[in-house]
This record gives C-alpha cells, structure tokens and sequence, in this order.
C-alpha cells in the first residue's frame, strides 16, 4: 500500500511532521492501526537498524528517525489499546550503578520499542536491587544492562545474582551490553546474552520474548 510506503520512506527520512499527517491520514481512511504500525512504521524503523548496523548511517540519522517513529506511533497508541495490540515483550533496561553513560542505552531503548517491545527506562547508575524489583514487581521478560566503564560492568554479575536470589532467573533473561563488554564476559558472570549494538539487542529481545 502506497500510504504505509511513504510513512516508511519519511520515517527513514526523519521527517517527523510529515510521518505525523501521513499516519493521521492513513487513520482516516480507516487502515488498521496495527497494520499501520507494522507495516508503515516499524517497517522503516527496521530499514533504519539494518543500516546503522552495516554503518550506513549514524547515530544522529538513527535519533531523527527514531523521534518521528515515537510521534507517528503516539497517534497510534489509543487505537491500539481499543484493539487489545499488546507488546511482544517487556524489557526493563538501564546504565550500571556507577556508570552515568546513556546514549547507547537510549539507542537500544528506541529500537527496543521499534520492534514493538514495551520498555521500562530505570535511567543511569542503577543498583542491581532496583534491576530485580522492577522486574519482579513489572513482570518483565528481560534485563538488560548497559556499561561504558570497565569498572563498573562487574556490577553486572551482581544483577544476576540478584536476580537468582529472588527466585526469577529461571523466567527472565538478563542481557548486557557496552563498549567493554565481550560475549566471554557475558559466559562468565552467566547473563544470557551479549550483542555488541542497537540492532542485535533489539533482535535478541524480540527472540526471548517468543
């Protein structure tokens, strides 16, 4: 379809006002509000990961694309929630404690939510404590904690003890990322998964929470 094409296209493009009346418009004409969002929106938000995993584009390309997805999918959202659409998943996501670093995290959170995962944003320099609550007390299907500092991603490990203390590692996954974090590091402190940018976590979330 010709409209959700040209949502993609604009979205891709960063064209925020225009993504706004080209969703609107497509309301109007009585298109579904999940078929626009599947098929309009997230269809160039995963055009965009795509790209910026190859190094095509660049994380200020990603953040425009991004803030028009999140005003195009705004309109949506009401109409979603009269549809029953629910998340695929849910993902409670932060910086470690000690670590006040958060553009990486916010470029995850942004193709998180394009892939239609519902994501809890707990900020920077969050302790292992707050990681489990939330969890627990949101039912989140994952964990995911970022660092930049070598000195604090051990705190990671911390989450995941954390998180077999209170009882929910065998229901939620734990995924970590950040410039020093390696996959060996991940097998050492037991999280299930390391993905190395944006895009990969994104589609490792989306792979748990089948």
């Amino acid at each position: 379809m010709a409209l959700l094409d040209q949502i993609s296209e604009r979205l891709q493009a960063g064209k925020a006002k225009e993504v706004v009346a080209l969703v609107q418009q497509a309301i109007d004409e009585g298109i579904a509000a999940e078929k626009i969002l599947n098929e309009g929106l997230l269809a160039g938000m995963n055009i965009i990961g795509e790209k910026f995993k190859n190094n095509e584009i660049y994380v200020p390309e990603v953040l425009v694309a991004a803030r028009a997805m999140s005003k195009g999918s705004a309109l949506l959202k009401p109409l979603l929630a009269d549809a029953g659409a629910t998340a695929t998943g849910k993902v409670c996501i932060g910086t470690i404690e000690g670590d006040l670093h958060d553009i990486g995290k916010n470029l995850v959170i942004m193709m998180m939510e394009g892939k239609g995962l519902e994501v809890i944003d707990l900020g920077t320099d969050v302790t292992p404590d707050n990681f489990v609550e939330t969890a627990v007390k949101e039912n989140c299907n994952i964990i995911a904690c970022s660092a930049l500092l070598t000195t604090t991603m051990n705190t990671m490990a911390e989450v995941v003890n954390k998180a077999k203390e209170a009882g929910i590692r065998d229901k939620v996954k734990i995924m970590i990322g950040g410039a020093p974090v390696t996959e060996e590091f991940c097998n050492n402190i037991g999280a299930d998964a390391y993905t190395p940018d944006a895009t990969s976590a994104a589609e490792a979330a989306v792979e748990f929470c089948k």
